[in-house]
């Protein structure tokens, strides 16, 4: 058994989609980055990536690469299960806590499941995903962005 921790963080802004967990979220901002700034793909990435001893999601999918502007971070998920199963793992279960002051993501988590479920083959009881505020505080609080932390246990397969 081997267990991984991810985190990202990117900033919300104007122009952009919503893109949480493979979910599009209805809001007037979206995240800023390379690809589709999907902060919780990315942060269950980094800790499968952790976990496998494989380096970081900036390793395998640098920003500087225009191959993968604007792309999916789904496929980028994907791209990652493949890696890790590769070397001989499955994933055994994923916790993800998600912190962002609007929009509220509860009505959007069992999709984000789904999202989860489907790309790493994992049965949705072994797949949490819990979205809190940040109560006021810092670039979160203040409405600027959002931060992801992620643990993922992998398994021998």
């Amino acid at each position: 058994m081997r267990v991984g921790f991810g985190y990202d963080s990117h900033r919300l802004v104007e122009g952009r989609k919503l893109i949480l967990g493979g979910v599009e979220v209805s809001f007037e901002k979206g995240l800023l980055g390379h690809s589709d700034a999907d902060a919780l793909l990315h942060a269950v990435g980094d800790a499968i990536l952790g976990a496998a001893g494989e380096r970081d999601i900036g390793c395998h999918f640098p920003d500087s690469a225009p191959a993968f502007k604007d792309i999916s971070s789904r496929v980028l998920l994907e791209r990652i299960f493949g890696i890790v199963r590769k070397n001989g793992f499955a994933v055994n279960n994923v916790d993800v806590t998600v912190v962002l002051e609007k929009p509220k993501l509860s009505p959007h988590i069992p999709a984000m499941r789904k999202t989860l479920e489907s790309v790493l083959d994992l049965p949705v009881d072994r797949i949490s995903i819990k979205a809190r505020t940040n109560e006021g505080m810092g670039f979160v609080g203040r409405g600027e962005g959002v931060a992801v932390f992620a643990v993922v246990s992998l398994k021998e397969s």
